[in-house]
Parts: structure tokens; C-alpha cells; sequence
């Protein structure tokens, strides 16, 4: 495992661990899109379903049952727990404008046309667009809260850092998954704006924005 794996792992972590904390700690889903937390939730459902049919190691299967839980949990929070404080009437993306295109291009572009392969690149090109509901949250009610900003930079900075692992497998293993590389490459541009804003407003004791 190389260093942006695992720094990508660990930021992928932090930003699971940031939400929840956060809905857990104010008791609170505002300013959360629920529909982006169902299409992660998706993403991992759809993508680690080898965990039925192989092993690859102790710490790959915790990983895979750990995103999955933890979707799962979040979306509970929201919709179930804390749903009265769930701002749907601002959560409003079409989410079937995702779904339905990725999964026709799933279909038409993957590794191999067998069921496992064409969830696996479903999962990976939701992804890419997964956080659009959420972005578009807060266009809409024109600013988020600081912890959820965190939340989003350390999603960005994972899919960034898993961009860079794709390369450095590339040069140093011979390893190319075009697929992979052309979803992340998307997503890290969908949070190009963001990261810009997040450091020079977030950081500096600012409260973000973003033009509705």
C-alpha cells in the first residue's frame, strides 16, 4: 500500500467520523444532504458486494464493512433519528438524473459485462457525482456550516489523494484503471471551487458561501 492510499483511507475516515460526530453531537441533520449520504450509501452497497464471493485481506474487508455501516447509520440519522431536523424542503437535486445516466454508461463501459463488474463501475462512477445533492444544498440555502465544510474538504482531499494513488500505481506497478482514474479526476474537479473557498474563507475563521 502506498502512502496516498493510505493517506486517501484516512481521509475518507475522517470525514465519515466528522459527520457523524457531528449529527450525533447537536443532535442535528441541518445543512446534511440526505440524498447525497443514500448515494453513498449506494456506492458502497453496489461496490463491495466481492465481500461474498472473495477475501483480500483483514484490513480491506474492515474497511468495506466499516463504509458501509457507516453509510447505512448516517442515512439512519437522517431520515429516522433526527428526521425532524432534516432540511428537505432545500434538499431537492434529482438524484434520477445521477442514477439513470450512470447506470446506462455502466452498462456500456466497464472491465467486463458480468454482474459484479458493472455494480463495481456503477459504484465507481456515482461516486464522482455523489456530492453533487450536497453542493447543491448549499447553493441553495447560500452557506454551510464550519464542520460540515470539514467534512467536505477531507471527501475531497480522499478522492484527491486516490487520484495520485491511481498515478503512483501507474509508474511504480504498471497498474492502469481508466475507469477509476477519469471518476476521480471528475470528482476532484466537482471540489476544485470548494477547495478554493475552504481555504480562503474556511480557514480563515470565515463562514462559507456559495453563490445561490
Amino acid at each position: 500500500m502506498n502512502i496516498f492510499r493510505l493517506t486517501g483511507d484516512l481521509s475518507h475516515l475522517a470525514a465519515i467520523i466528522i459527520l457523524l460526530l457531528k449529527i450525533w453531537k447537536s443532535r442535528s441533520c441541518a445543512g446534511i444532504s440526505g440524498k447525497s449520504q443514500i448515494l453513498f450509501a449506494l456506492v458502497f452497497t453496489t461496490r463491495y458486494l466481492d465481500l461474498l464471493t472473495s477475501f483480500i485481506s483483514l484490513y480491506n474487508t474492515f474497511m468495506k464493512i466499516f463504509y458501509i455501516a457507516c453509510a447505512y447509520a448516517t442515512v439512519y440519522l437522517i431520515y429516522v433519528k433526527f428526521k425532524a431536523t432534516y432540511d428537505g424542503n432545500h434538499d431537492t437535486f434529482r438524484v434520477e438524473f445521477l442514477v439513470v445516466p450512470v447506470g446506462g454508461l455502466a452498462f456500456l463501459v466497464n472491465h467486463d459485462f458480468s454482474p459484479l463488474e458493472i455494480l463495481w463501475t456503477f459504484s465507481i462512477y456515482l461516486e464522482s457525482v455523489s456530492i453533487l445533492p450536497q453542493l447543491f444544498m448549499i447553493s441553495r440555502t447560500g452557506e454551510a456550516e464550519t464542520i460540515t465544510t470539514h467534512y467536505l474538504f477531507f471527501l475531497g482531499l480522499y478522492r484527491a489523494l486516490y487520484l495520485m494513488n491511481w498515478i503512483w500505481r501507474f509508474y511504480f506497478e504498471g497498474f492502469f484503471d481508466m475507469i477509476a482514474i477519469v471518476a476521480g479526476g471528475v470528482q476532484t474537479i466537482l471540489y476544485c471551487d470548494f477547495f478554493y473557498l475552504y481555504v480562503t474563507k474556511v480557514l480563515k475563521g470565515k463562514k462559507l458561501s456559495l453563490p445561490a
